[in-house]
């Protein structure tokens, strides 16, 4: 029996290099890419030390964009970032602040975009506010798209947990569906 033939050899594209997550990275559950953002704004303000002052907090969090939404949080971020009041904040007491900043906004900008989703469907938004049958078949209209009547009552039972046409898709719903989709973790 003759021998198989190999398949051709393909070109080895080089991959772009990625950076390597570090163990701070890891422990505070960030990517590198993240973490590199960080060091930056930690190394803008700095001393020689290699540590940043207490006073410079606000300044290396705002940099990075996610200041202290109040005088008590800059407070309580203080006290997470120099745990023995020294006055100076390890890089990885830093980390780990802006870490958990960056985690909460994040979070708030997926509300953000849920909400605004859901706006486009209602027009208004709010609590109160629900997906009607009126409003998927303007937004099916809008967008040019044949979405027959049974299709859209599928979408509504199944985004509302089967509680019925009537009664439509509250904000909590239509974020649990974006979830379930995947649009969102």
């Amino acid at each position: 029996m003759p021998p198989k033939r190999r398949a051709a050899a393909t070109a080895l594209v080089p991959k772009e290099k990625q950076p390597r997550q570090s163990a701070l990275a890891k422990e505070n559950n960030i990517s590198a890419a993240t973490e590199s953002e960080i060091k930056e704004a930690f190394s803008l303000f700095a001393n020689s030390n290699k540590e940043l002052p207490s006073r410079s907090l606000r300044q290396a969090l705002t940099a990075l964009g996610v200041p202290a939404s109040s005088p008590s949080e800059l407070q309580d971020l203080l006290d997470a970032a120099d745990p023995e009041d020294t006055g100076a904040i390890s890089y990885a007491h830093f980390v780990a602040v802006a870490a958990l900043k960056l985690s909460n906004r994040s979070e708030e900008s997926q509300q953000r975009e849920v909400e605004d989703a859901f706006r486009l469907f209602t027009r208004m938004g709010g609590e109160d506010c629900k997906i009607t049958m009126a409003c998927l078949k303007r937004v099916a209209r809008e967008l040019k798209e044949d979405v027959g009547e049974q299709t859209m009552k599928d979408m509504l039972l199944e985004a509302n947990g089967g509680s019925g046409v009537g009664k439509g898709v509250g904000l909590k719903d239509f974020e649990g569906v974006m979830r379930r989709a995947g649009v969102f973790r």
